[in-house]
């Protein structure tokens, strides 16, 4: 998981991950460049994995090439600017009369999310410039 840093999110993913039988034996490889909050999220995902009796571990590692090492999957939940990024999720289309509480997942945005220019434009570079220095695939 890229982008393990947000405690909130990669902690209801790897629930919901873990919801299913057959992956609750899996490995996960947290990498987050912040690593105060990426220890936080796996401490917690650990305890989680431990309290539920499943067999899961939990790697955080700042590295990005030995978080994909080996990796069956990827999941890449980067947020570009941090929490000043994410207010300007809200307050842009509160500018505009659109009240939402999450500007990334809900409403009139996030039904757009997939053709979302703007978001396009900060994630988009950062995912890709990530990726081709990785040199996993």
């Amino acid at each position: 998981m890229i982008g393990a840093g947000s405690v909130g999110f990669t902690r209801r993913l790897f629930m919901d991950i873990l919801a299913v039988p057959e992956l609750r034996d899996t490995e996960f490889r947290f990498m987050d460049i912040a690593e105060e909050p990426l220890e936080m999220s796996a401490a917690l995902c650990r305890k989680m994995a431990a309290d539920s009796g499943v067999a899961a571990t939990v790697r955080a590692t700042t590295d990005r090439r030995e978080a994909l090492d080996g990796a069956d999957y990827v999941f890449c939940m980067i947020r570009v600017g941090g929490l000043d990024a994410f207010a300007k999720d809200i307050e842009i289309p509160l500018k505009y009369g659109v009240d939402q509480c999450v500007g990334d997942t809900l409403g009139l945005v996030g039904c757009s999310m997939p053709c979302a220019p703007f978001r396009c434009c900060w994630i988009s570079p950062a995912t890709c410039e990530s990726f081709a220095r990785t040199r996993c695939c």
